[in-house]
């Protein structure tokens, strides 16, 4: 009997191989082929002139220090653990790809064209689909107290409010958390709606 494949692993090895390879997004040359935009062009040059689509997913694998890749892989082998477990692995990977493609698009728009990147906002986009799903399960579905998700959402509000930035976390793609988190929701609602016309 074959073994399974975790598909949350190999998504943070690309990560931990990436962010090692350009020195944590300190050499250009190794990220300008991920960043969402190409170098600092527009959307409609990078996407409609250049075809160049696997931008839209690309920046997840980025990350600027130790401790970005650490938290980010951290969560995504908790959350993906138990996703991959209990949802089954089709429904980790278009978590994975609707929150990817909408955070970094969230703060694209917001933002304009500038380097950023890492899994937060996959994190976000985990976290927001197993609230949702969470609220209307009769059992504790994922084992994650239910603090962890008011812990979330301070988190991206204090981002918000700059308070983080005094604290020395940097610059913090606070739409990108956003988008993930908006992301994860609506797919739970629609992934609500499917199950229930199964069964």
């Amino acid at each position: 009997m074959k073994a399974s494949i975790n598909l949350y692993i190999p998504l943070i090895l690309i990560a931990v191989a990436i962010s090692i390879f350009s020195n944590f997004g300190s050499n250009y040359d190794v990220i300008e082929i991920l960043t969402f935009t190409k170098g600092y062009s527009t959307f409609n040059y990078t996407y409609i002139e250049e075809s160049e689509w696997w931008r839209l997913i690309s920046p997840i694998f980025m990350h600027f220090s130790i401790a970005h890749l650490a938290f980010n892989c951290l969560w995504i082998y908790v959350l993906g653990e138990k996703i991959e477990m209990i949802d089954g692995k089709i429904t980790f990977i278009l978590i994975i790809v609707i929150s990817s493609i909408l955070s970094n698009f969230f703060q694209y728009y917001s933002q304009g064209p500038h380097i950023f990147g890492g899994l937060s906002g996959v994190v976000y986009g985990l976290l927001g689909f197993c609230m949702i799903i969470e609220m209307e399960s009769k059992f504790d579905r994922y084992g994650l107290p239910p603090a962890l998700y008011l812990f979330m959402v301070i988190w991206l509000i204090l981002g918000f409010m700059g308070i983080l930035d005094l604290f020395g976390f940097g610059n913090i793609a606070n739409f990108a958390h956003l988008g993930g988190l908006v992301s994860g929701i609506l797919f739970a609602m629609i992934y609500k709606i499917f199950m229930k016309k199964l069964y």
